[in-house]
């Protein structure tokens, strides 16, 4: 089998690749990767470097935009992994143009060129930011979408275009939506990376608004194990969501953290809350789990823990990234 993967160097997508190509699945014994990514700001070819002489592996620097590169790639893969997109909030706040570009026309690039080559499957890798907010309960997958941030929206635009050419064209498309992320190899922007680098380093952090925005914790590994399971027998058309089961508001999320760094409040600055800030995420996972038998197998305790730990072994990786990163948040 061929698998491309788009944003193959991001997180979440050389986690998949990392885990793929390592394993000892006898499925994936015989699997060939070629992974698309353009390696902006957040790309790392570091992150790829566990498996970088594996024979099975195929780097190509470039962008899902590049239709010419992306036709010319097409032919002979099996199945889209499409991970690749532009995916901090506060970023689209500034400037929606790349989420735009990327995440909607990319897609329709990457659509266009799987329905020319007769791809049999594309698999669409999306969050739950696209419902928006929620009080209580838990969204489905049938939720009518409702995003808040020009991200959000961005990806709901994607998911909606992925969708529409499995009913218009036939094509086999499936999707993912997960919960927030954590784990190793997650650029310094995100939450839990920003706090444990900077507490690492001695510095502070930034806290918005009162800190009771409230999201459910996924590890990486288990929301790869999720999309594998989707990508090989999910059922074409089909949404399905993927959450951490651990919903924490994030003033919670901080003091475990400053407890992990062996660090106090003092080092917490409270600063103006988001324009759009959505409060709370919540997804209802009993698709996944009836249809498959998944559920997610790294405790939070234990994930976080490992988690820091690994920042703290890995300072040579993340150090020179720092200043790629999104400017810090203004204090209130």
């Amino acid at each position: 089998m061929r698998i491309l993967v788009t944003g193959g160097a991001g997180f979440i997508g050389s986690h998949y690749v990392r885990t793929l190509l390592s394993g000892d699945d006898p499925e994936h014994v015989s699997v060939r990767v070629t992974v698309l990514d353009k390696l902006t700001y957040c790309g790392n070819p570091a992150n790829l470097a566990p498996v970088a002489d594996d024979p099975r592996l195929t780097f190509v620097r470039g962008d899902i935009c590049d239709a010419g590169l992306v036709d010319a790639l097409m032919p002979g893969h099996d199945t889209v992994l499409h991970f690749a997109a532009e995916s901090h909030v506060d970023r689209s706040i500034g400037s929606d143009v790349p989420f735009v570009r990327t995440n909607v026309l990319g897609t329709r690039v990457l659509l266009d060129a799987v329905l020319r080559h007769r791809v049999r499957r594309f698999v669409q890798v999306s969050t739950d930011e696209v419902y928006g907010s929620i009080a209580k309960g838990s969204w489905t997958e049938q939720t009518r979408l409702d995003p808040s941030s020009p991200y959000a929206a961005s990806k709901a635009a994607s998911d909606l275009l992925a969708l529409s050419y499995h009913r218009t064209h036939g094509l086999d498309v499936v999707v993912t939506r997960s919960s927030n992320n954590y784990g190793p190899y997650q650029f310094p922007e995100k939450l839990i990376p920003l706090f444990v680098t900077r507490l690492l380093e001695g510095g502070r952090v930034p806290l918005y608004g009162d800190g009771a925005n409230v999201r459910d914790w996924l590890h990486v590994d288990d929301n790869c194990r999720a999309i594998d399971v989707v990508a090989r027998h999910g059922r074409p058309g089909e949404v399905y969501h993927v959450g951490g089961g651990t919903e924490l508001a994030n003033r919670d999320l901080t003091a475990r953290l400053l407890a992990a760094c062996g660090a106090g409040w003092e080092s917490v600055d409270h600063v103006t809350d988001r324009k759009g800030h959505d409060l709370r995420y919540s997804l209802d996972c009993t698709k996944i789990a009836e249809e498959f038998g998944f559920r997610p197998a790294i405790p939070f305790e234990e994930g976080l823990a490992e988690t820091a730990a690994w920042y703290e072994r890995n300072r040579d990786w993340w150090r020179p990234l720092l200043g790629r990163a999104a400017p810090p948040a203004v204090p209130r």
